[in-house]
């Protein structure tokens, strides 16, 4: 039995766009990790944000309707020429489906209110516009208190709240985190991200001024997902108070061909049930931009079949000089149907 979307985002079978994405903004702001620590919500986070990918998109919607998840993630006819099926692979990252339904990818700095010190408020970067592709990202801050020079430095700690002294935490606003996309080619040869923040800053005369100013990321080859890059005390400048750090976390882009493992990268290749017991020649893509050629014609591809290409993954964190693998594994297609002579031919050539 596979997942009743409808059900987990608490909707009718026949709900509309509009009740769709209602259901989806009260049920990822509930569960979201950077507000909801209870066991089982990140969980919940991800079923809500697969559910809401599914029934907001016609197409994946109907094949659902019809075939249910099995049959949508296994594959259905669905291509113009009758030949082609319709597949859907939920991409693994919630925080992606949040990030581009909400405009931001961690609703703690924009949604939600943080207590402290001088009564609520909001920290926000303001990023609606905000295309990783381009040398500057605008990023807004709110009625965060204080501001600081400060460096950038990179930390794999997700505590910035564990301080012993207990004087300067209170004198101190929460860091603000933002998730930063990267693609997996960038963190292959390393890649330079410039964000433009705005920022309060206080006169002599008390008085206060907006100050725009240009964070450089160099992110390093290798980095993983969730490494945290820190501008100290980069914050709004208030009065009588440190400056927030302002922290980005390395968040992969979803490939549309490739997906992380470690420093391994896995590559699925789609062949046909005839090149499987026949035999073929796969051209492999890689991150580099080239193709490598697998020969497997003399050998029977399975479903359970992976192949290694060394040396065409991730560099190593530590190592950027070595890398890890490219992970070649297969999607045999099999045929909708067979005619009887066809049936004949292989009930009497293969083997029991």
């Amino acid at each position: 039995m596979g997942k009743d979307y409808y059900k987990i985002l608490g909707i009718a079978k026949g709900a509309s766009d509009d009740e769709i994405k209602k259901a989806y903004r009260k049920l990822a702001l509930k569960y979201h990790p950077d507000k909801n620590k209870a066991p089982g919500a990140e969980e919940k986070f991800k079923e809500v944000a697969e559910a809401y990918e599914v029934l907001s998109d016609k197409k994946k919607r109907d094949v659902y309707d019809q075939y249910g998840e099995e049959g949508l993630k296994g594959g259905v006819p669905g291509g113009t020429d009758g030949g082609s099926t319709f597949t859907y692979a939920f991409h693994g990252d919630p925080r992606a489906t949040f990030a581009q339904f909400f405009g931001s990818a961690s609703p703690f700095q924009t949604f939600f209110d943080l207590g402290g010190g001088g009564g609520p408020r909001m920290f926000g970067f303001h990023d609606d516009d905000m295309e990783m592709d381009d040398p500057f990202v605008s990023l807004g801050m709110g009625n965060a208190r204080n501001a600081g020079p400060g460096g950038a430095f990179r930390s794999h700690s997700f505590n910035f709240h564990g301080s012993p002294n207990r004087n300067k935490d209170k004198m101190q606003d929460p860091p603000i985190e933002h998730d930063l996309y990267v693609t997996l080619e960038d963190i292959t040869r390393g890649c330079t991200k410039k964000m433009k923040i705005s920022r309060r800053v206080l006169q002599p005369d008390g008085s206060a001024r907006k100050e725009d100013k240009v964070l450089t990321i160099n992110v390093k080859p290798g980095w993983k997902a969730g490494t945290k890059i820190t501008f100290q005390k980069e914050g709004d400048q208030g009065r009588n108070k440190i400056p927030a750090d302002i922290v980005f976390i390395i968040r992969d882009k979803p490939h549309p061909l490739f997906k992380r493992e470690g420093s391994d990268v896995r590559y699925v290749a789609k062949i046909s049930l005839k090149q499987a017991l026949c035999g073929t020649v796969v051209d492999v893509p890689t991150l580099g931009g080239d193709k490598i050629p697998i020969n497997l014609t003399n050998e029977i591809i399975k479903p359970t079949t992976v192949k290694r290409i060394q040396g065409h993954g991730l560099p190593f964190p530590k190592e950027p000089s070595r890398k890890g693998d490219l992970i070649v594994s297969f999607d045999i297609k099999f045929p909708d149907s067979m005619s009887q002579s066809v049936k004949d031919i292989l009930y009497d050539t293969l083997p029991n």
